[in-house]
């Protein structure tokens, strides 16, 4: 397989693997308790007041991008190992591999017709 060589995809990575550790957190943590400890020494000024705000406001904005990088690449993997399932699996309906790329319609045609066949072995007696 083709490795991909791109930075965004490796930062994307790195990073949304650093946001979440605990290290994190605690950083996190002491960068708000100091902006409030340093409240008094600021008078609680309009400027104190932006600084928080502007920053959680810049590290928010681009967590969403990184967060959203990793979910869809994460996805991308676990549908492909379902693919892979629905493949080789004996009795499998191979038209379900690629249902991500149906339109809403046909999906919703597909889940009516799975919500009657789940009925009807609900419905039909066990021959226990």
């Amino acid at each position: 397989m083709k490795k991909n060589h791109s930075w965004f995809p490796a930062v994307a990575r790195g990073a949304s693997s650093a946001a979440g550790t605990p290290a994190m957190f605690a950083i996190a943590l002491l960068v708000v308790i100091v902006w409030a400890l340093t409240g008094p020494l600021f008078h609680y000024s309009d400027t104190w007041q932006l600084v928080i705000n502007t920053g959680t406001t810049i590290v928010t904005f681009l967590m969403v991008f990184l967060i959203q990088n990793t979910q869809n690449r994460d996805t991308q993997a676990v549908q492909l190992k379902l693919d892979e399932l629905i493949r080789v699996t004996k009795g499998a309906h191979n038209l379900l591999i690629d249902l991500e790329e149906l339109d809403d319609e046909q999906v919703e045609q597909l889940r009516r017709t799975y919500e009657r066949l789940g009925k009807i072995a609900r419905e039909k007696p066990k021959s226990d």
